[in-house]
Order: C-alpha cells, then structure tokens, then sequence
C-alpha cells in the first residue's frame, strides 16, 4: 500500500487502517491518528495507537497544534466517518494535503480496541 494512495482518496478503509496500524508498529510508516469523537465516546472504545483526541466540539482550539503538523501524514476518525469527513473538508481548504479519514469510523472497525482506554496526552 503507498502511502501517498490513501491520502488521495482521502478515505481509509477499515483493513486499509488495520494494515496502517500494523505498518506503524513495525516503523514502516509514520501519522498521527486522531480520534475527533467526545471524551466520553472515547472512553466507551477507542482504537488501540490513537494519538491524539481532538473532541469536534474543541476542535478549533487545536487548530494552531494541527498546523504545526501540517507536513505529518494525518488520519482523522470518529464513530461513523461524518465528523471526520467534514473536518477532512475544512482542512483541506486549510492546505492540508496530507490528511484523510476512517471512512465509516470506528463502529465499523474490526482492529484492536479498548475500552475506558487513558485518554492521549493531549487531554491530560
């Protein structure tokens, strides 16, 4: 899988994030992944290597942080994709070009989840 394909589309395929997950665990890609859910969705489930959680409803006061990794390959994920899928929108208009999302979110994402999970540094 090329990683410049997937930011193409925009849209990540929930085996897709499975083999990207696996891939970065090895060192052989390198993003951040960022859960744009809630603090109490994540805390029901979140994907197993989320980095960061930027709650749509605070997503702009993360905006500065965000394009600090302007360059860094970026996916985005929420619980069903609609989220991610408008926020996706806005930073493209942003400039970003690097950035894409799980396409039908985390409901539909068969990798490794937790529960009640410790919430990134971020949120801390």
């Amino acid at each position: 899988m090329e990683t410049n394909s997937i930011f193409k589309d925009n849209q990540i395929a929930n085996e897709e994030m499975i083999e990207l997950l696996n891939k970065r665990a090895k060192g052989e890609i390198n993003f951040k992944l960022i859960d744009t859910r809630e603090i109490y969705e994540y805390s029901d489930e979140s994907i197993d290597g989320t980095d960061l959680l930027y709650p749509t409803t605070l997503f702009h006061k993360y905006i500065d942080e965000l394009n600090e990794s302007r360059d860094e390959n970026i996916i985005l994920c929420c619980q069903t994709g609609n989220r991610t899928e408008q926020i996706l929108e806005i930073l493209k208009r942003m400039g970003f070009e690097k950035v894409a999302h799980l396409a039908r979110g985390i409901i539909n994402f068969s990798g490794k989840t937790s529960k009640n999970a410790e919430l990134p540094q971020n949120i801390k």
